[in-house]
């Protein structure tokens, strides 16, 4: 199943810059963070009992914890595509687009935002990273500057109208 080949939409979008990430949390995680616990885990192994050695069961949990990250880090660097500026046109929101946009809220226009678009791996909103699958992110996919989009969100509808894409 390892050898199985990667469909299109089994990709996990990401920038350069996103999957350099990936790459140095793996590698901390395989390097250092994979022998401080195995420290802890000798350290409590040597006070004995194990049955009662709170230690040991909170060295053993944090290395699952590092050992199941390890796994899907590495799982989604198999799976990256990264995101070229060929792939973006400039008139239409795809992948790595930059995205202005102003909330339209009863007929009077809100504060504009900025928005990268990105895959999900890399979202993160306090940063303006919205990913391609989140409502917002999902619902602009495809549109170009002056379009006006409804977008569906928790909190109920909104519309928003791009004002410009790069």
């Amino acid at each position: 199943m390892a050898d199985a080949k990667v469909q299109d939409d089994d990709y996990i979008y990401v920038t350069k810059q996103g999957l350099k990430e990936l790459e140095e949390e793996l590698e901390y995680l395989q390097k250092t963070k994979r022998k401080e616990v195995a420290s802890r885990l000798k350290e409590a192994i040597s006070y004995g009992d194990l049955s009662e050695n709170s230690e040991y069961e909170e060295a053993k949990n944090e290395q699952a914890f590092v050992e199941g990250r390890i796994f899907e880090l590495e799982d989604q660097i198999k799976r990256s595509k990264i995101i070229s500026d060929s792939q973006k046109s400039g008139k239409t929101i795809s992948l790595g687009s930059k995205v202005v946009v102003k909330l339209i809220k009863a007929g009077s226009e809100g504060e504009t935002e900025e928005y990268t678009i990105v895959g999900s791996t890399e979202a993160d909103p306090m940063a303006s990273k919205i990913s391609n699958q989140s409502p917002v992110g999902a619902a602009l996919m495809g549109h170009g500057a002056k379009a006006v989009i409804d977008v569906k969100v928790p909190a109920g509808k909104v519309q928003y109208k791009i004002l410009k894409v790069s």
